[in-house]
């Protein structure tokens, strides 16, 4: 009989032999624009800071300050001791941002995604997502039980078929607002006709889209102007825009006492550290009081794009700070990858099975912490490595 280690070892050894094997690199240095590794310093396009708060000097002291005053760890789970009021002030001040009733922090967004589809629906029910949903959206449904059905990406017609010939309890469709690998954004009016057509409910996850679109930052339902109503479970995550940790979900009084009493990834897990509440509390605030950060970031969005047409990059569609370009083939993309990072450019290849096969990329990410010249450098690479 095979050992664990003789039956696991032959998929490892294919994934090395495919050029699909992950690896984790290493960072000796804040989440910045340029990060060091090793002895080397690397200008970083790979980063979801898309505002430049990770290492923002007054969200670090926010969370010195909590440190000293708090202490570290929260102690316990939020229904039985670890329920603070950093973690209450933070919620009240996303409900505010956020226009809606109430908010709910959870310790990571794969568990707010989780939590919060696993106490909306079960086997009675229906859930309908989006191909290129994120995993824990997709994860969150078949762990639900409820009949689970995927449409292709963007593809609403199909979805109100599948809808059409749903007669479950209940409807639930979830997608992703701002897609984490392609950088596109959901169809907001059509989505809310659809669900309103079939009396489905709506959940989106804006982890990519918070802190960066909007007026004032609040995100994609702020952009498409998606009342409560219209949008009733909106997610969003503090490990992007926000630069810290955690997710949280809003909408409706019922709806966030239902995740208090029946999302288990809320329930039996120790809540995020105070001193983590208070410094995405101090992101927020900066989100709020400093738009320039936003308004940078969409000049260096626009010329990004712009040189890229310049160049006559593939640069998929995308009007957000995600920014794919796209090369086909997985051995190729680690190859360019590779040769840019020798270069000091840090670009992620994203390769199968994170997106579909033929459609390697090189994912570029923007902050409003980089500058034109960045870009500029960038793109020489760039064109140089599709030339090669």
């Amino acid at each position: 009989m095979e050992s664990m280690d003789q039956c696991l070892q032959p998929a490892l050894q294919l994934r090395q032999e495919q050029q699909l094997y992950r690896f984790r690199q290493m960072l000796e240095s804040s989440q910045q624009v340029r990060v060091k590794q090793g002895k080397r310093t690397l200008l970083n396009f790979c980063s979801n800071d898309y505002l430049g708060l990770a290492a923002h000097p007054e969200v670090k002291q926010a969370a010195q300050d909590a440190i000293k005053k708090y202490g570290m760890g929260s102690g316990s789970s939020h229904l039985i001791c670890g329920h603070h009021l950093q973690h209450h002030l933070l919620e009240e001040e996303l409900a505010a941002f956020t226009n809606r009733d109430r908010a709910l922090v959870f310790s990571t967004g794969f568990m707010a995604n989780l939590g919060t589809i696993t106490a909306l629906v079960d086997k009675q029910d229906a859930v309908f997502e989006d191909k290129l949903n994120h995993a824990s959206l997709l994860d969150g449904g078949l762990a639900s039980g409820a009949k689970f059905r995927r449409f292709p990406h963007l593809n609403y017609k199909r979805l109100d078929q599948l809808l059409n010939e749903s007669n479950t309890r209940r409807k639930l469709v979830v997608s992703d607002s701002v897609f984490s690998m392609d950088g596109d954004q959901s169809g907001a009016n059509t989505l809310v006709e659809i669900c309103e057509k079939h009396q489905a409910w709506l959940m989106l996850d804006d982890a990519h889209g918070f802190g960066v679109l909007g007026d004032s930052g609040a995100g994609y339902a702020e952009q498409e102007q998606l009342s409560q109503s219209q949008l009733p479970i909106l997610m969003a995550t503090f490990g992007k825009a926000l630069g810290t940790f955690g997710a949280f979900v809003a909408g409706s009084e019922i709806l966030i006492e239902t995740l208090v009493q029946q999302a288990r990834s809320y329930i039996y897990t120790t809540g995020l550290p105070p001193a983590i509440a208070c410094a995405t509390r101090e992101s927020l605030r900066l989100i709020i009081a400093e738009p320039e950060r936003r308004q940078k970031l969409n000049k260096l969005i626009r010329y990004f794009k712009d040189q890229a047409k310049h160049f006559a990059l593939p640069l998929m569609l995308s009007d957000t700070p995600i920014q794919p370009i796209l090369v086909g083939d997985a051995v190729k993309s680690m190859h360019m990858a590779n040769s840019l990072k020798e270069k000091g450019i840090w670009v992620t290849a994203i390769r199968p099975p994170t997106v579909a096969k033929g459609s390697s990329r090189l994912r570029v990410t923007l902050s409003a912490e980089h500058e034109f010249s960045d870009i500029d450098q960038l793109m020489q690479l760039l064109t140089e490595e599709f030339k090669a």
